[in-house]
């Protein structure tokens, strides 16, 4: 009875096809996220857009406030096989009444979620494969509803292949699924390793005194920030850096000792330059659950800009990198890691491990085995 609804719904859905007056495409995959294209550069950025060598794609974000005075949703092409919906509807489930309009095929090769809030659109659109890439442990994420974490055991029964974006990811996803594979987060080297060369140094970083200790990514309530400030207070000698958004975290929160500069969010092209200023890279993360599940994409960039790195002891970074990254659990700590880095002692050994670990892992490897486990479950 559920799957003639559910038939019944689809042919309805595609009968209409044509009245929205719009040319829809052939794609061979469709992707669900809640991170948009346009933020901070992160893992669906990097593993659609090499994708999208291999096939034809439809990126769906969720949707942003509904204005009736605007089209159905805002198309953008990002090339020729890969493309960015940003939909004009009141909710998610509204998405399926115009997936026609951008969706030629009935059927699609490949569903591709990020979120489990579009689930419901699994009713609407029949997908040959459907994939999970898990990037976040929903059930000890702050705000998530009963719901959302019911969609995602719903996800996960549907889906024919899990993966993850880390190993702590992976040991929590692994008992829900027989098909799990853990691929953690990657590095495109030859773009972070650009910092060695004689790139410029922005305007802005150039003018703060160095040496400098930095971070770039989305502030948030991950961030630690009465470490940040202890630290700070503790060597006013020492520039302390905070490139990226600003995110579930108030501007009033943010410690404002003179020796910490907020720098605003930077393209992902840019951050090499940004890099290149750094003395020492940092990860100054809150030690809690919410990062339990975390592994952030930046330890391998920080790598490949052969920069010092100074962590808090997130798990998937104290179990992999514990031999080149200097981890940390107070202030004090903090402080004589910084020491001890600025005077390059043992340098050298530091960066044979870097160059070990980088030989091992990048996204173009990551996702031609994904690719390679996708084709062989198809």
């Amino acid at each position: 009875m559920i799957n003639n609804l559910k038939d019944a719904q689809k042919n309805r859905l595609y009968k209409n096809k044509l009245s929205y007056g719009s040319k829809p495409q052939h794609y061979d995959m469709i992707v669900f996220s809640h991170i948009r294209w346009q933020f901070v550069y992160q893992r669906p950025q990097h593993i659609m857009s090499r994708m999208a060598k291999k096939m034809k794609i439809l990126f769906i974000e969720e949707p942003l406030q509904y204005d009736e005075n605007k089209d159905l949703g805002n198309l953008i092409i990002v090339d020729e096989k890969l493309h960015v919906l940003q939909p004009n509807v009141t909710e998610i489930e509204s998405i399926a009444e115009i997936i026609p309009a951008y969706v030629k095929n009935e059927t699609i090769s490949f569903g591709w979620f990020y979120s489990a809030a579009f689930c419901p659109l699994m009713g609407f659109i029949d997908f040959d494969t459907v994939i999970y890439d898990c990037v976040e442990e929903l059930s000890i994420s702050k705000g998530t509803s009963a719901d959302l974490l019911h969609q995602e055991k719903y996800l996960i029964s549907q889906a024919d292949i899990v993966f993850t974006a880390g190993k702590s990811l992976y040991e929590s996803k692994k008992r829900f699924h027989n098909n799990v594979l853990c691929f953690p987060n990657s590095v495109d080297e030859s773009h972070f390793s650009r910092a060695l060369n004689g790139i410029a140094i922005p305007e802005d970083i150039a003018a703060v005194k160095s040496p400098i200790v930095g971070f770039y990514g989305v502030i948030d309530d991950r961030i630690d920030l009465q470490l940040l400030h202890d630290v700070a207070k503790k060597m006013p000698n020492i520039s302390f850096v905070m490139i990226g958004p600003l995110t579930e975290t108030a501007e009033a929160n943010l410690p404002k000792e003179p020796n910490i500069h907020y720098l605003g969010m930077k393209y992902y092209n840019e951050l090499p330059n940004y890099l290149k200023a750094f003395d020492i890279a940092m990860m100054p993360f809150k030690i809690n659950e919410s990062t339990h599940y975390l592994n952030p994409n930046k330890t391998l960039e920080y790598m490949a800009a052969a920069k010092p790195v100074i962590s808090t002891r997130v798990n998937d970074v104290a179990r992999d990198y514990s031999i080149c990254v200097s981890l940390i659990d107070t202030a004090d700590d903090f402080c004589e890691s910084i020491k001890f880095l600025l005077e390059k002692r043992d340098r050298l050994s530091m960066e044979m491990e870097y160059y070990k670990i980088l030989q091992d892992t990048s996204w173009n490897a990551t996702v031609d085995k994904m690719d390679l486990t996708i084709k062989a479950f198809a």
